[in-house]
């Protein structure tokens, strides 16, 4: 069977020169998206090279984020779309177009307006000011983590301040969970399609990712269970209340078996909260159901802003101490200025203010994104930012995406979500939150059914 053999320059770093071609090919359409790279050996074979060659080349196609290698099957190009997994989202759309594929807040002026009270309240405390300039505890002031616990049991999620360890935002809080919790080469299982930062994290820290099964009613629990009879994994990571990118929600049955089943096998979950949802769509959290063996993610990201890089990760006692000493070697602190002007902004009453609004505001949206794509099968819960929909017959995502972002739109593939090799299924999620405004993401369902109704010609032709 021909392979894919590029030519390299005579001189130069060998491996470096054929992570260049690799992404040459890329560009130019030469390798797809989803395509396989050749078998290490077999490349280096045909291009007279070391295999320690073509492997150091694909790690380093892999840091650039143009492939993906998969443990078990090989290694696959992630393409255009999927390489953008965190693009800088501070970077405002290009002009006229609706990016839907981030997971941002809607744009709304009480968020730098509320900075700016924030700041101007710790402008006029010169005690607050000195602690905003000296190192403090590696878990975050005290007095932060209190208001912090205070908002959070508000909300309907009840922690003690001393659980509580401030993050650099939610993927902050991954990264550290899966340091504390596993060693490289070790096993962590999460739902087939789940949030990117946490696979990101995983590759960084060599753990090898473990596809559990996903429906409508969240992880397949059973399917977890003969994973587990075989091996058990050393964490699950879940988002319970609403996966990304499918918006499946666990039952509280599934609930329950899971906590049973983290007992048996004694693995730790990690419970990712990032995206809050009001309580009447949240199912009890599992950080409740087993505190002893649950991490539980919070971030003010999705709420007040995502530069202010705030969040919070609840901790079993057992491992503060590693904890700790993990942040301490990471960043020593969360910058107690950063967390003091959350605080600001929630004892204010603003933030609350600003989620009632938010809360309004994301239902209607998705109220109007369903009333155009309801018809297809689009998925989503009432208050959440995303929604998944799956692509009728005959339409592929890659051709579809391509389409609309020539039309000045952006949604994302399912791609960057897959854990493992099992291919991507043909569906995208759009998120209806980041639209500038209602007429804005009214123009974006627009243009995705017009491209749904009369889906692009295949560029195939008949021999």
């Amino acid at each position: 069977m021909t392979i894919w053999v590029p030519q390299l320059p005579a001189t130069g770093v060998r491996y470096r020169a054929l992570a260049d071609a690799i992404g040459d090919a890329i560009a130019s359409g030469e390798l797809d998206e989803g395509m396989r790279l050749p078998p290490q050996r077999r490349l280096a074979d045909a291009l007279s090279v070391t295999v320690g060659t073509v492997t150091r080349a694909y790690a380093e196609a892999e840091r650039r984020g143009l492939v993906e290698a998969r443990v078990g099957s090989g290694t696959y190009v992630r393409g255009r779309q999927s390489t953008a997994t965190f693009r800088q989202t501070g970077m405002q759309a290009d002009a006229g177009c609706v990016d839907l594929s981030l997971s941002l807040p809607p744009p709304h002026p009480d968020r730098p307006r509320g900075l700016g009270e924030a700041l101007e309240a710790i402008h006029h405390d010169p005690q607050a000011l000195m602690q905003a300039v000296d190192y403090q505890s590696e878990q975050g002031m005290f007095r932060h983590r209190d208001m912090l616990a205070r908002w959070m049991t508000r909300l309907g999620l009840p922690v003690d301040a001393e659980e509580l360890m401030i993050t650099l935002g939610g993927q902050h809080g991954i990264t550290l969970a899966l340091q504390a919790l596993a060693q490289p080469g070790e096993r962590v299982a999460a739902s087939a399609l789940t949030y990117p930062g946490m696979i990101a994290a995983a590759q960084q820290l060599h753990l090898k990712p473990l596809r559990v099964p996903l429906d409508e009613g969240g992880m397949n629990i059973d399917a977890l269970a003969r994973l587990c009879a075989q091996q058990a994994p050393r964490l699950v990571y879940i988002t319970p209340d609403i996966n990304n990118p499918t918006g499946a929600f666990l039952s509280e049955a599934r609930r329950h078996a899971l906590v049973a089943l983290a007992r048996e096998h004694d693995f730790w979950i990690v419970e990712d909260g990032v995206q809050y949802l009001p309580a009447e769509e949240r199912g009890t959290p599992l950080y409740q159901l087993a505190p002893e063996r649950t991490l539980y993610l919070f971030s003010t990201s999705k709420v007040m802003a995502g530069g202010l890089r705030v969040g919070t990760l609840r901790v079993p006692p057992i491992l503060a101490e590693r904890l700790g000493t993990l942040q301490r070697a990471q960043s020593w602190m969360v910058p107690p200025l950063m967390a003091e002007i959350v605080c600001r902004w929630i004892d204010s009453g603003a933030a609350e203010r600003l989620l009632d609004w938010q809360l309004g505001e994301i239902a209607a949206r998705q109220a109007l994104a369903q009333r155009y794509l309801a018809s297809y099968g689009a998925r989503g819960r009432p208050h959440g930012f995303h929604l998944w929909l799956p692509l009728p017959p005959g339409i592929r995502a890659a051709a579809l995406i391509q389409q609309l972002e020539q039309r000045q739109v952006r949604v994302t593939s399912a791609e960057p979500f897959c854990v493992g090799s099992e291919p991507a299924p043909q569906a995208v999620r759009l998120c209806v939150s980041a639209a500038v405004n209602r007429d804005a993401l009214t123009h974006a369902l627009d243009t995705l059914v017009s491209l749904l109704q009369a889906p692009p010609a295949s560029p195939w032709r008949t021999l």
